[in-house]
Order: C-alpha cells, then sequence, then structure tokens
C-alpha cells in the first residue's frame, strides 16, 4: 500500500539555474545534494523543513542518456499557499512570469513558470 508521496523528479536542462530559480525566487531550501562524480547528480528540495514531498532535480540530458525510455516531461504539479495574494506578489517583484489570479469552485488559483518555461500552478489552502 502506497501511503503518501515522497519525491517528485524534474527533469531539467540546467541544474544550477533550476536549483537558483526555486530557492532564491520561489523560496525553497535544499535538503541535500549528490554527485557521483561521474555525471549523476541530483538535488533533493522542499518548501520547508521537513517536508512529506520533496521535488529532485535531476539532469534531463543525463537521464536520457542513462534511460532513454523515461518520460523526461515535466509533471503538472499543483502547489498550496495560505497567503496566495501575498504569494502571487512575491512572484511578480522577483520577476517570475505569473498567469491571472483566477477564482475557482475551491478556492484562487495562479500559474507560473520556472526558467525553462514550465508551468505549475498554486492554489489558496490552509492546513
Amino acid at each position: 500500500m502506497i501511503n503518501k508521496v515522497g519525491q517528485i523528479m524534474l527533469y531539467v536542462n540546467d541544474q544550477d539555474a533550476a536549483l537558483r530559480f526555486w530557492t532564491e525566487k520561489v523560496g525553497f531550501t535544499i535538503v541535500s545534494e549528490e554527485d557521483n562524480g561521474q555525471g549523476m547528480r541530483w538535488i533533493e528540495m522542499a518548501p520547508v523543513k521537513n517536508a512529506e514531498t520533496s521535488l529532485i532535480l535531476h539532469n534531463k540530458e543525463f537521464i536520457a542518456k542513462m534511460q532513454p525510455e523515461l518520460n523526461l516531461g515535466t509533471p503538472s504539479l499543483m502547489f498550496f499557499s495560505e497567503d496566495l495574494e501575498q504569494l502571487y506578489k512575491d512572484f511578480t517583484d522577483k520577476n517570475i512570469t505569473v498567469g491571472e489570479m483566477v477564482e475557482m469552485p475551491s478556492g484562487k488559483v495562479f500559474n507560473f513558470a520556472d526558467n525553462e518555461g514550465n508551468y505549475f500552478a498554486v492554489m489558496e489552502k490552509s492546513e
């Protein structure tokens, strides 16, 4: 039985640029970073310390060579925020590409793009 989502793999073209985006602009923290010295480097990040789910940045080109059958597309991710209006302002102030704030039956939501043009969504939700 699966009881939680542990890690989500993001395959990126430039790990260093992606890391800067997620940590400096979005505010994630680095959980761990590994490099086997042979091209396999992965960086684990999370929105908060001890988060149940984390993102792993992998080098898309390296993984494609190692496992060509893998789907390297960007997953459609929905993040939650307790203060969506403030987050929207923060992202705008940091020059992150953001979409329009939309009112959905389940609450307000907006999307944003990373430095490689991949879009993600954030919904207002209290814990």
